[in-house]
């Protein structure tokens, strides 16, 4: 039975220390599958803790340092349209809605980012089941009585692939979810009331709010209806998003005692950030209208009232669509036709299963396999699809198309992760690739761009970060033979790409965050000069390789090699690194190398190693092989430890996340081996805080689950993968037949223990194996590498450079 894998919860400094034997107890007594590793809520917290969190935390444990990931726990399924999960909260940093230190439900809604921040957005049609007065606002978190949210203890919380319940304090109503790709049901156990109540918030927004919305109730069992999301409305980095949800719900008692409310709220501007008063009181004072069967307005709720017996149960089940009201309607028939929540329950743990089984892993402790089939689990949310049952979806021109030979997907949080969610897809679901490649070509087409944005989110560019990370995507697909799109197209948006995210004419960006878009934008260039090589565009290829090379231009030989701005902390005889640059040409004034001055979400240390297109040059002008490897591992013994914001090596952010694999690069690859075991140790655990950062659309989880099987590439658009050591015994990746000439290709790992880090010798195939590296085309033919493993390095293994 699932409920047997069951997380129990304490109040939450005592549930991340009771968390793992908790999850081991039960699978004792039967073997597990993978999906039953699966816990999501593992990471699901804020990074930023509100002070009224953080002291309550700290008080329960001194230790406590705040939890990261912003991942929702509740149900989905892989890549599916639908994440029905428990809102906690509204506004703030926090893209998934819900934070593990909370200890109140505002309601369920039925879609959610994956680990994102930057006020976040989606949380639509947010269903709560209430009792006694109506109240029209969802109220202050954890602040019980300010509006209908309520309390719940985590003793009563379950999160599995596919499931979550929850009970409801304040109600004491059992709330079970569960999802189906387009659609969600969610089952409601009510206590003996005169006016038990389901009320669903049309206007909800978890980084704003909707502007417009409709409702209307077409049968005795059915509403339906729109939710207008402008961007003006806030959501995504405060406004930089549009679309418009659609839904069809139905009740599986009959509509008798029913109504909606309408606010008059204030005309904004809306943020993301603590609601406004005027905003609030608007929602509290909103006219609440009996009997209304139709209605539009600008800030809408839907409510209907039933009387029960103790242990009543009603469900709600809706379909949702970014097209239309009728795909709505479609979506639900199609996937939840009858009320079985327990059918639609199976079908999720089953998809998961099917997912979750492109990679398996032998050894390793009960802990370590639930980080592992986790981080898989986050990895396969996004790219979502966008389309609905019948493969139509809304495109950027307003207009409906029509998906054929792939799924339209979105949210291509693409500076994250063209690093390590899109090399392990090429790997495991390359389908998904060829997916998100198409879906990028027509939305580039469709509003007449011509060009590929950084982070695109539901039809909307963002301009989110830096770099052309979906040119490196196509460059990097392409090398490995992931081909199923309009080359010609994907070709053309690439240039165009590239020469929109320029660094100029003086070869490098001044502006700000310049070093972090110098050399992101010589990356993307490279991997266009990759593409134009090979498809015989030869002049374009020569110009984009020596746009690749603005790195140079932003290297300063002369500067100190001090770690403060005071040099108190520094290397005397070491010299250079790379340094901010103003219109002028001029030098910035030396801040040292933990200064985040020109970078992105780094210090200018982790900035300076981000040349992973040409690791040769970097070497030479950091002098030579020994001072590289010396400078790069003074990086990692710097480090104080690896959490979030630290000046050197942050695993929880992206610019640190290619860094490890510099080592095999330069010669050392015994020193890859060392950090990679470190950080996949030190930064992961089985526990609510047991993502190192936010997640960012499954990338800081894909990093664990190559981390994990020792195959990570150095650079993105090179075919070439490192070989370190695995955390596992055996780690067995099932190929795509579609895309590979093997089933499956399987490293062992000999010997394996926490002391014995360092490989000795390889097989391949059982045959003697030197390299620190494999093609792609040589782990897609399938077969096994075998490594021996020991305490002390082998500093004769693998040390041949390569390209």
């Amino acid at each position: 039975m699932r409920d047997g894998h069951v997380n129990s919860y304490r109040p939450p400094a005592l549930a991340i220390l009771m968390f793992a034997s908790l999850m081991i107890a039960p699978r004792i007594l039967q073997a597990k599958d993978a999906v039953d590793y699966a816990n999501p809520l593992i990471g699901a917290g804020s990074t930023s803790p509100t002070p009224e969190e953080a002291a309550r935390l700290k008080g329960l444990d001194p230790n406590f340092t705040g939890f990261h990931g912003k991942l929702f726990p509740g149900p989905c399924t892989p890549a599916g349209l639908v994440q029905l999960s428990p809102d906690t909260i509204t506004g703030g940093d926090n893209g998934a809605g819900y934070s593990y230190p909370n200890f109140t439900i505002q309601g369920f809604s039925f879609n959610h980012m994956s680990g994102v921040g930057a006020f976040g957005d989606l949380g639509n049609f947010m269903v709560m089941p209430t009792e006694g007065p109506l109240k029209t606002w969802y109220g202050e978190t954890d602040h019980p009585g300010t509006g209908y949210l309520s309390s719940y203890s985590k003793d009563s919380e379950v999160a599995q692939a596919g499931y979550y319940a929850v009970t409801l304090d304040d109600y004491k109503v059992r709330a079970e979810l569960t999802a189906a790709p387009h659609s969600g049901i969610l089952r409601f156990t009510f206590p003996q009331s005169d006016a038990s109540r389901i009320q669903i918030d049309l206007a909800r927004r978890v980084g704003g709010t909707s502007l417009h919305q409709t409702v209307k109730v077409i049968d005795d069992h059915s509403i339906e209806g729109e939710i207008e999301c402008p961007g003006k409305g806030g959501g995504f980095m405060g406004g930089k998003v549009s679309y418009n949800l659609y839904y069809h719900a139905e009740f599986s008692k009959p509509l008798k005692d029913f109504g909606v409310w309408s606010a008059n709220i204030p005309p904004g501007p809306y943020n993301g950030r603590k609601p406004a008063a005027a905003f609030v009181e608007a929602c509290q004072s909103a006219e609440r209208i009996p009997g209304c069967r139709e209605k539009e307005g600008r800030h809408l709720g839907f409510y209907a009232e039933f009387p029960t017996e103790d242990k009543d149960v009603i469900l709600l089940k809706t379909g949702i669509s970014y097209v239309s009201i009728e795909g709505a309607r479609a979506n639900l028939a199609a996937e939840i036709p009858a009320w079985d929540f327990d059918a639609v329950r199976n079908e999720a743990h089953d998809l998961w299963q099917h997912a979750l089984s492109r990679a398996s892993v032998e050894g390793g402790s009960e802990d370590q396999k639930t980080v592992f089939y986790t981080a898989m689990y986050h990895a396969l949310i996004d790219p979502r699809s966008m389309a609905d049952v019948d493969g139509k979806y809304p495109g950027a021109d307003g207009q409906v198309h029509q998906a054929t030979g792939y799924i339209k997907r979105t949210i291509f949080s693409g500076w994250d992760v063209y690093r390590s969610q899109f090399p392990l897809l090429t790997i495991v679901a390359p389908s998904i690739v060829n997916d998100q490649i198409n879906s990028a070509i027509g939305l580039a087409e469709e509003n007449g761009m011509h060009y590929f944005d950084r982070w695109e989110l539901l039809n909307s560019y963002t301009g989110c970060m830096c770099g052309s990370p979906e040119v490196t995507v196509i460059n990097d697909a392409y090398q490995k033979g992931i081909r199923d799109f309009d080359l010609k197209k994907a070709y053309e948006y690439s240039l165009n790409t590239c020469e929109k995210n320029s660094n100029g004419p003086k070869g490098y960006y001044a502006g700000g965050h310049g070093l972090a878009i110098t050399l992101e934008n010589a990356f993307g260039c490279w991997n266009l000069s990759r593409l134009a090589s090979a498809l015989g565009h030869s002049d374009d290829a020569k110009k984009y390789a020596d746009l690749s090379g603005a790195y140079r231009l932003v290297f300063n030989p002369d500067e100190p090699w001090t770690y403060d701005k005071k040099g108190t902390t520094d290397h005397p005889d070491w010299k250079g690194w790379v340094c901010f640059r103003n219109e002028n040409g001029d030098w910035a004034p030396w801040q040292g190398l933990t200064s985040g001055e020109g970078g992105m979400e780094s210090s200018i240390f982790e900035t300076g190693w981000d040349v992973p297109h040409d690791i040769p040059g970097l070497i030479a002008l950091l002098g030579g092989r020994d001072l590289f490897v010396a400078k790069l591992n003074a990086f990692f013994e710097h480090t104080p430890k690896f959490n979030k914001g630290n000046p050197y090596m942050d695993p929880t952010n992206e610019p640190s996340n290619l860094i490890p694999f510099l080592f095999n690069r330069a010669g050392a690859p015994w020193l890859t081996q060392k950090w990679v075991r470190r950080v996949a140790t030190e930064a992961y655990a089985a526990a609510p805080n047991g993502n190192p950062g936010d997640d960012d659309e499954g990338q800081i989880s894909a990093w664990f689950v190559l981390a994990a099987s020792g195959l990570h590439p150095a650079c993105p658009g090179d075919p070439r993968f490192e070989i370190f050591t695995p955390l596992f015994d055996k780690v067995t990746l099932n190929l795509d037949p579609k895309y590979a000439r093997g089933s499956a290709f399987t490293i062992v790992a000999q010997n394996n223990s926490p002391q014995n880090v360092y490989i000795q010798s390889a097989t391949l195939n059982g045959k003697a194996f030197n390299r620190c590296w494999l093609n792609y085309s040589e782990i897609t033919a399938g077969g096994t590498l075998e490594l021996v493993l020991g305490p002390q390095p082998n500093m004769n293994w693998g040390i041949e450079q390569g390209r």
